[in-house]
């Protein structure tokens, strides 16, 4: 399938989930998460979910890091520029919506994609490469691009991986790993 199939479909599977379900499969995904390999990293970039279009809800994630005492890092948009910039998330750091309902920091103290270990990433659907779909406004990616190399990209998802995505770009940065509430797929 191509890019906006995909977004359609998942848009409308994840649509259908109940909230009941919706607070179970990330439970489940943020228990799975707790097996991978990435413990003895420090820097965290978490998402903050946008729970109008139900996505995988992190605040089970934010409780694990958080109990294993590492720096959780969250991010903010600029839809000019395509360009996250991103905070240390502390006690302090006030969360805000912004127009398309994404939480997110207002202020705090900034923190280079450079010095980020691991990032959660958003997404609709992915395939069996690596390959994901998100909302196509190629935020993740460029940010992603701008990380060191050895930077460990883990998708989050409700689903099962689709066999291929047909439209994926150069610039589309591939994820080392998956994680659905069943499984934990490794590229």
């Amino acid at each position: 399938m191509n890019k906006t199939d995909l977004r359609q479909k998942y848009k409308a599977l994840r649509n259908s989930l109940s909230e009941n379900e919706l607070e179970e499969m990330s439970l489940a995904v943020a228990n799975k998460i707790l097996t991978l390999p990435l413990w003895e990293k420090t820097y965290f970039h978490v998402f903050l979910p946008i729970t109008e279009q139900k996505e995988v809800n992190t605040e089970f994630i934010l409780h694990l890091l958080s109990g294993k005492d590492k720096e959780i890092i969250v991010s903010k948009a600029d839809f000019t520029t395509r360009n996250m910039t991103h905070f240390l998330l502390t006690d302090n750091t006030k969360i805000k919506k912004n127009e398309y309902n994404i939480p997110e920091p207002v202020d705090g103290i900034e923190v280079p994609s450079n010095k980020i270990d691991v990032v959660f990433v958003p997404l609709l659907a992915f395939d069996k490469k690596g390959h994901r779909v998100g909302y196509g406004k190629g935020f993740y990616d460029k940010f992603l691009s701008e990380c060191k190399s050895d930077i460990i990209k883990i998708g989050l998802s409700f689903f099962e991986p689709e066999e291929i995505i047909k439209d994926v770009f150069e610039a589309d940065v591939q994820l080392d790993y998956c994680v659905t509430p069943n499984s934990i797929h490794s590229f």
